[in-house]
């Protein structure tokens, strides 16, 4: 069956385009135009027929047909491969998939307004976004064709940020019902992705789960996988600007600069490395119309195909060639965004890159000069020196799950029960802060370390924004181990959580001499700092502990977190020390008195491990 759209529908950021995609050269190699066999030779259903043969095969088959929609569930996100190109995975993240999700996504945002104001709603409105990916072109069709179907009205964003699909919804003259931003962030070309937000923030992997589990039955029982017209062709908007302009007025109001208020970046130059991503719109319509010298900034244009590095700030390349660009150019400060700009990592003046636990470190000096006495929310693999940096300045540390969407509720709940918490980070960069709607906005955290940056020149110091960490210690010894669950995909969770649901009775049973679940008894959180212990505990949606981990000569040296990943078939193992030798030593331990122990390495693959502990060199 053809996809019939209308002639033009505006999808691309600057130009109109026809919808028999694709349209650059780039992408024609991978992206067939939007004719295709999305189709099955019958509707599937429950109803079994004469043949309990047949009824059983029809079963097995809408089964199938459904885990292919919930399998594309990633905590709070949808992602999936979109394009193929990939060894060893089919694209599974297709433009059925996608309409039955953006669909019930529409009828879930429907069903809440309804609720809320106790009387049938009209006119949902619902925006969309999406990254420079060469997939967001296609699938925009298709989510607007879900929503259609859904009745909401929708809305067009273009090239756009993952914060500022939210902000879609709280600033005025917009102020929609929801919105989603289509992305896969930091993943490859090939992926692609939904964030979903409504007024209230982004959704909780429950309701996305709610939302998943309701459109497989869609996609499952259709008997014609897609729409074949777009009822109404969505609203073009020109939100970035108005986002933009929003950055720039707090920049200015907070600075206040006594010479020239309107151009407070005057004098400074700053290098942004948007790695191809949605990123560039900070350097032309925030810092180059505050007066900011950007010379020598980089990968700015959109490149779904991100030729230079993967747009990512934990990513040593993108970190690095941004240091040479802020030394080669004697700059005072490089920005290095994600694909959706809801994370970014920084470079001071000396080169210095600032990520992980430090860039923690700086928002978390920054906030505590503003809100003395807050509790900082991060997760739980964050060193044991970024604990005493925080409490050194009168800080509160809370040690939570791992999952920026994990993160950034642990603050709202603590909020909500009384306790003052303004800045939720996860070490991979996501970082909220209450001041800005609790939303992870890469963009508004590198305007905050702007504003410092200025106010600190301003008060006579040129020391730069590194100098507010310098006292922060960086663990001895760090290491990440990943083990393989050997069993079918559709089985690999519930293996996950058994491993490590007996990695914990281990320790609670003492097997682990000098073993211990650490836990933040001020934040509620206990048993390895997974488990809330108020009175709404919020659900788990992964397994995962942190032990901290002593001997009698050094007392508590290290820790290690063990965690199911929800992105892939695995267990990912962290481990950090203070003392030299200290991760071989708890490694050792893992391996011989747990894994090998309790019979659980028969259940995975965890050659890393095994080379680790035969390899390492400490001396």
């Amino acid at each position: 069956m053809s996809y019939t759209l209308p002639p033009s529908t505006s999808l691309n950021n600057n130009t109109s385009i026809n919808h028999n995609f694709p349209t650059s050269s780039t992408s024609k190699t991978l992206l067939k135009p939007l004719t295709f066999p999305y189709t099955i030779p019958s509707k599937l259903t429950l109803t079994s027929p004469k043949s309990s043969t047949y009824a059983n095969y029809n079963e097995l088959g809408l089964d199938e047909e459904m885990g292919r929609i919930k399998r594309l569930q990633n905590g709070s996100d949808v992602r999936g491969v979109a394009v193929e190109g990939e060894p060893g995975r089919k694209v599974d993240l297709t433009p059925p998939a996608v309409e039955a999700i953006a669909e019930s996504f529409g009828e879930w945002v429907t069903n809440g307004l309804e609720k809320e104001k106790g009387r049938p709603v009209e006119d949902v409105r619902i925006s969309l976004g999406r990254d420079p990916r060469i997939s967001g072109g296609l699938l925009s069709v298709a989510i607007f064709s879900g929503l259609g179907r859904a009745g909401c009205m929708t809305y067009d964003m273009g090239l756009a940020t993952t914060p500022a699909c939210f902000m879609s919804t709280v600033l005025s003259p917009f102020l929609y019902d929801a919105s989603i931003m289509m992305t896969a962030s930091h993943l490859p070309y090939t992926r692609n992705g939904l964030k979903f937000f409504t007024k209230k923030g982004g959704l909780t992997s429950p309701e996305v789960e709610e939302i998943c589990d309701k459109a497989a039955y869609k996609y499952a029982n259709r008997l014609t996988k897609v729409s074949t017209l777009l009822k109404t062709t969505p609203t073009r908007v020109d939100f970035m600007n108005v986002y933009a302009k929003h950055l720039r007025d707090i920049i200015k109001e907070r600075v206040n600069h006594p010479q020239h208020y309107d151009t407070p970046l005057e004098g400074f130059q700053i290098i942004v490395n948007a790695g191809n991503g949605s990123g560039g719109f900070f350097t032309y319509e925030v810092l180059d119309k505050l007066g900011a010298d950007t010379f020598g900034s980089l990968n700015l244009k959109p490149d779904g195909m991100f030729p230079n590095h993967i747009p990512n700030p934990e990513d040593k390349v993108a970190m690095s060639v941004t240091r040479a660009a802020v030394l080669d150019t004697t700059a005072d400060l490089g920005i290095v965004f994600d694909t959706d700009v809801d994370r970014s990592g920084v470079v001071d003046k000396e080169g210095n890159p600032i990520n992980g636990d430090k860039l923690i470190a700086l928002m978390a000096a920054i906030v505590l000069k503003e809100h003395p006495g807050s509790t900082i929310v991060t997760d739980a693999r964050t060193s044991m020196a970024l604990t005493r940096f925080i409490t050194d300045r009168g800080g509160q540390h809370c040690l939570y799950r791992v999952g920026y969407r994990n993160v950034i509720d642990k603050g709202v709940q603590l909020n909500e029960d009384g306790v003052d918490a303004h800045l939720m980070m996860e070490t991979s960069g996501h970082g909220a802060l209450k001041e800005n709607y609790f939303l992870d906005d890469g963009a508004y955290m590198v305007v905050k370390i702007i504003i410092e940056m200025v106010r600190m020149k301003l008060e006579g110091s040129d020391q730069g924004i590194g100098s507010l960490i310098k006292d922060l210690e960086e663990p001895l010894e760090s290491v990440l181990l990943r083990m393989d669950i050997l069993s079918e995909p559709r089985h690999a969770k519930a293996q996950a959580i058994e491993i490590i649901e007996t990695f914990k009775t281990y320790i609670q049973e003492g097997r682990l001499e000098g073993w211990e679940l650490d836990a933040c008894g001020d934040c509620w959180v206990s048993d390895g700092c997974l488990v809330d212990s108020n009175d709404a505990p919020a659900p788990v949606d992964a397994q995962m502990y942190r032990a901290k981990v002593s001997n009698e000569e050094d007392g508590q040296y290290g820790w290690v977190h063990i965690r199911q990943s929800i992105h892939n078939p695995n267990i990912a193992v962290n481990m950090q020390s203070t003392v030299r030798g200290g991760c071989l030593s708890m490694a050792q331990v893992f391996l011989d008195k747990f894994l090998i122990a309790s019979g659980m390495d028969k259940d995975l693959e965890f050659s890393q491990l095994e080379k680790y502990v035969k390899n390492v060199n400490i001396s």
